[in-house]
């Protein structure tokens, strides 16, 4: 008898859908993530196909080009790979550009970029930090100065998921900066042909190795007044928060689902790896150990549904939200771990998934913001 990790909120029309992620990850992605690792990004053509597949944007209503199903569709992609140790098409990163845009978009900016983004034609990135600017958005320097019905941006930002690939950026900047959080605005800069706008280096980070992550500037970039997210200036820093349970959600399903994805790994390998005599998996050390991951999986596994059952339903609160992330974004880093040392030297050897999985997990703890910051968030609702 094997561990039952079923989820809560899985039907047959979404058994079938991930079906097909399967089909696409294990024949579209993995056969080239070596090369992506090696490269530092995936290239447009993997977007193409995943849009022209319904596999991008799939919880966009169809009338803006996107798949109409809700987060659960969202949820599989996500997991299928990461519990394989695929991060270099951060479609998660494009989702939440969609759904900025969708939530809080003008019509013309939803018409304009969502049928694009869910094609993949359009990359998604968001612009918030800054370099001597993390968590607190409120001292981003980055200005967007009205001038005429045009738009002149100056400042940089760093660490952007998806910046080297992007086709549309979502920048975080300073429209009125005597008004502190009420003085920020989102602009929707489409990068092709883009004056003042450039890519800097492609950073080079400890994980997420196939994952483009790029610095980014603009030096006196145009854009038309209509870039303005939402049609109105200062509505920045509620748009940003407005869009959080969603971001740290789906860090949370991805954390559990590369939790499982090392467990099988690390079952697998133990079944098979011969230490004195007989598989290591029969010593009792390596039984325990694995039955304490196998718990915190199980345990995971029915908050995160919980959640995602939540979303779906319109009720996941920021704070809830916020545990997810703190929680299963912590126990990814234990988990993965423990699994990594059954290896033994092995599992230092990036060939095997596990070594990736181990360093790609450390970021979870620091991006859509800290865990010290999901902590602050929760004490104030205690």
């Amino acid at each position: 008898m094997s561990i039952d990790f079923s989820r809560s909120w899985s039907n047959e029309e979404l058994a079938l859908y991930r079906d097909n992620v399967v089909r696409f990850v294990e024949s579209e992605m993995l056969p080239h993530d070596a090369a992506a690792r090696e490269r530092g990004h995936v290239g447009h053509e993997l977007w193409r196909k995943a849009g022209s597949l319904g596999l991008l944007c799939t919880d966009i209503p169809e009338e803006y080009g996107g798949g109409g199903g809700d987060f659960r569709h969202e949820a599989v992609i996500q997991e299928e790979m990461a519990s394989r140790a695929l991060t270099g098409m951060n479609s998660s990163v494009h989702s939440i550009v969609a759904h900025y845009v969708l939530n809080h978009g003008t019509e013309a900016q939803k018409l304009n970029y969502l049928p694009r983004m869910a094609r993949g034609e359009l990359i998604g990135a968001i612009a918030m930090t800054e370099p001597g600017t993390g968590s607190d958005l409120q001292a981003v320097r980055t200005r967007a100065v009205r001038k005429g019905d045009r738009y002149v941006i100056d400042g940089s930002k760093t660490f952007i998921s998806n910046g080297f690939l992007a086709g549309v950026v979502l920048v975080v900047a300073k429209t009125d900066p005597s008004q502190g959080a009420r003085g920020i605005s989102i602009l929707v800069v489409e990068t092709a042909n883009c004056e003042g706008f450039r890519v800097g280096r492609v950073l080079d980070k400890i994980g997420l190795k196939a994952q483009d992550t790029s610095e980014l500037f603009f030096d006196g970039a145009e854009v038309p007044a209509s870039a303005l997210l939402g049609g109105a200036e200062g509505q920045g820093f509620f748009q940003l928060m407005g869009d959080l349970p969603y971001e740290r959600l789906i860090i949370g399903v991805t954390a559990l689902a590369a939790m499982e994805g090392a467990y099988r790994a690390t079952l697998d390998y133990v079944r098979d790896r011969q230490a004195f005599g007989k598989p290591i998996g029969e010593f009792q050390n390596t039984k325990f150990k694995l039955a304490e991951i196998a718990t915190q999986v199980k345990v995971g596994r029915a908050f995160i549904d919980r959640c995602i059952e939540d979303i779906v339903a319109g009720k996941l609160d920021t704070v809830t939200a916020s545990m997810a992330k703190l929680w299963a974004s912590d126990a990814q880093g234990r988990v993965i771990d423990e699994c990594l040392q059954l290896f033994g030297g092995y599992g230092y050897m990036t060939e095997y998934m596990v070594a990736r999985m181990y360093v790609d997990a450390r970021i979870q703890r620091i991006y859509g913001g800290t865990n010290e910051i999901m902590k602050e968030v929760i004490s104030r609702a205690l």
